[in-house]
């Protein structure tokens, strides 16, 4: 039988600037660093995946993207998506998807770093 994977197990966005993108992080979403990061990253202590920011790999530049990661989804559990959305707006972060019902809770997608779509959820 084939040796199948088990689903991820890693998240990070590349990005120009990774100081000004894990302060978004910490300051926005309230995240928190975890204890040890490589150099060429910050990783937060999230869970049950690990999330990270990250320097740009060789090649890559996403200023050349007008919307870095399109075509990926990426979802955010919060105790309260519609406080995280007031907040966020209140802090001038761009809203660009308003608050709806999902299948997994109120949920909103915002600019997140360097342009990326972020969406939150719960609550």
């Amino acid at each position: 039988m084939p040796v199948a994977i088990d689903g991820p197990d890693f998240v990070a966005l590349q990005v120009h600037d990774l100081e000004a993108a894990a302060a978004f992080c910490e300051q926005h979403l309230g995240l928190r660093r975890a204890a040890v990061s490589p150099p060429h990253a910050v990783v937060f202590d999230t869970e049950p995946i690990p999330f990270a920011v990250r320097a740009l790999l060789p090649g890559v530049n996403v200023a050349d993207t007008p919307r870095p990661g399109l075509g990926v989804v990426l979802w955010f559990r919060t105790p309260d998506a519609h406080q995280l959305h007031d907040q966020l707006l209140a802090a001038g972060i761009k809203i660009l998807t308003p608050m709806a019902d999902s299948p997994f809770g109120p949920m909103f997608s915002f600019e997140g770093p360097e342009g990326y779509t972020l969406t939150a959820h719960g609550g």
